[in-house]
């Protein structure tokens, strides 16, 4: 049902690719100490998440929190 509602708000979630776009970044944010059920939380809350490029867009961001004196458990939890 959560699930629903997410692609309701964000339909083109069902046009992103599961190799280019889904599959990295599931795999980047659970590198990031993201467990499964915290990535689906962030699928639901921000589904366009997804569709972002991780070396032109993702990357950045969560290198620019580092930068700002953020270490790795508050990275991941400020995007989850």
């Amino acid at each position: 049902l959560q699930v629903k509602k997410a692609i309701m708000r964000h339909p083109q979630v069902l046009s992103y690719s599961v190799e280019n776009n889904l599959k990295p970044t599931v795999q980047w944010l659970r590198g990031l100490g993201l467990d499964a059920a915290r990535v689906a939380k962030v699928f639901i809350r921000l589904p366009s998440l997804f569709g972002h490029s991780l070396e032109n867009k993702l990357k950045s961001t969560v290198q620019w929190l580092k930068d700002s004196g953020l270490d790795d458990a508050r990275v991941a939890k400020v995007i989850a």
